[in-house]
């Protein structure tokens, strides 16, 4: 049964002020049109009011004023995600963590870090690499995304190939639940089955279970040794058969990532600036680490022999930081760059075994030629995970409009058929729910929705996503 909700009233913007103080609170549209949407291309949702606590009590007491008054509310850490999952689609009350921002502490005795959510990927990184530790999943929005929504959507990154994802990463959560009541789960622990893993279930629920107050985060030791590789290719079979012998020589190189020209073109048209071999039909960028310079520069020799006998143009290698730093730096901008270059840029993020990578890019071109709309592909040649870009570019609207779902259906179809699944960083969120139950199938789609009624049985977190 679809959950009734209440509309947010004077009475109840007062006792949010209450809460969390009068200038937390506000309900002007001007404020309000920054809560509306994500980065995700054509969603929005009209908050009624935003409320911005700071302080896992404070969050406490406003679940159970929504609770108590029947209003939705919509979690939101920096606005950074892709499938729509902090649109407030039904309304009601944004809750954002961004005054939430503080590292507690760096415990490097026991290689863990505990941070608020509304913590910056990028300078908690910053922080504990200062320690001489590593925290490694690095989503491309590093330096705008928060952890606490690293945590909501499990956030990859290019590193994900040899370092896992976040959920690899989270030892321990404080979590404030739909009813107000406050949990806490694992800790600074390595080995702990004390019960079921909430800490997992939590991570990658995208908001619908409960708000995820405090983090507790496992570090790595900071790698000694860095190089990466940019590789050019005239043929992007060979790009992807080159992928194959690295892994298949039990290379296992930090980040793996590939870029049709296209992809590049368009950072470019958007820079200004050159980027090395732009007009080769495939890029590998390429990423070695390890704390001997010895180990680190044999894989890298290994790594370039197999790149030039797969028909390579040339192995540019970069070992120092700014030139590293320019390497990435393209890569990074790249959906910025689709997104500029055209009105309309919507992006599947869909993930097949690293060997179906070429049978899927053949695929998607097909499709794409046969419903008449240019398609960008760039992603994670290192763990399967390939974001389909199709671009609007003179297309009318209506038509564009129209034409999204059919063949997003076909990437799908596509997808699964080769043992993929329909995302495999960005969430279900608003835009992909609808094909949820062809991903898991309708008994499994329907013990999630059984788990979530267990958290929320009013349904107030977060409604609207991942179910259809």
């Amino acid at each position: 049964m679809k959950p009734v909700f209440n509309k947010v009233d004077k009475r109840i913007v007062e006792e949010l002020g209450a809460i969390v103080g009068p200038a937390n609170v506000f309900t002007d549209a001007a404020r309000l049109e920054a809560y509306s949407h994500d980065e995700t291309i054509g969603v929005r949702g009209a908050p009624e009011v935003v409320v911005r606590p700071a302080a896992t009590a404070e969050i406490a007491a406003i679940l159970r004023l929504a609770q108590r008054e029947r209003v939705p509310i919509t979690p939101r850490g920096a606005g950074f995600g892709l499938s729509g999952g902090a649109v407030p689609t039904h309304g009601g009350i944004v809750l954002s963590v961004e005054r939430m921002n503080r590292i507690i502490e760096i415990d490097a005795a026991n290689m863990m870090v505990t941070t608020e959510p509304g913590v910056i990927t990028g300078d908690l990184q910053r922080a504990v690499e200062a320690k001489g530790l590593f925290y490694p999943p690095d989503p491309a929005s590093l330096d705008s995304c928060s952890i606490g929504g690293n945590v909501a959507e499990c956030a990859g990154g290019p590193r994900a190939v040899k370092y896992g994802v976040t959920k690899d990463y989270v030892c321990g959560l404080e979590v404030v639940l739909p009813s107000g009541d406050v949990i806490e789960s694992g800790g600074k622990l390595v080995k702990n089955v004390t019960g079921y893993n909430l800490v997992q279930l939590m991570v990658g629920s995208e908001g619908t279970l409960g708000i995820v107050t405090k983090i507790v985060l496992r570090l790595l030791p900071l790698p000694k040794v860095q190089v990466d590789l940019l590789v050019p290719f005239d043929d992007f079979g060979a790009a992807a058969d080159t992928v194959s012998d690295i892994i298949a020589n039990r290379i296992l190189p930090t980040a793996i990532e590939f870029m049709e020209r296209d992809s590049l073109k368009a950072v470019e048209r958007l820079t200004g600036n050159a980027v090395p071999f732009s007009d080769a039909n495939a890029h590998l960028l390429i990423q070695l680490d390890g704390n001997s310079r010895t180990a680190v520069d044999a894989d890298l020799e290994v790594v370039g022999e197999l790149c030039m006998a797969n028909g390579a143009r040339e192995v540019l290698v970069a070992d120092d930081q700014v030139t590293r730093d320019r390497l990435w730096d393209a890569r990074r901008k790249i959906i910025n760059a689709l997104n500029h270059e055209s009105p309309m840029n919507h992006m599947e993020d869909v993930v097949v075994p690293r060997a179906e990578i070429p049978t899927l890019l053949a695929g998607v071109k097909e499709i794409a030629a046969r419903n008449g709309v240019r398609v960008i592909c760039f992603g994670h040649a290192g763990d399967g995970n390939v974001h389909i870009n199709m671009l609007q570019d003179a297309i009318p609207d209506d038509r564009f409009t129209a034409m999204v779902p059919k063949v997003s259906a076909e990437f799908f179809e596509l997808t699964l058929s080769l043992g993929g699944q329909i995302t495999g960083e960005h969430g279900v969120g608003v835009t992909r729910r609808k094909h949820l139950p062809r991903a898991l199938g309708q008994a499994q789609v329907d013990v999630m929705r059984r788990v979530r009624e267990a958290f929320d049985p009013a349904g107030i977190l977060n409604p609207g996503k991942i179910f259809p």
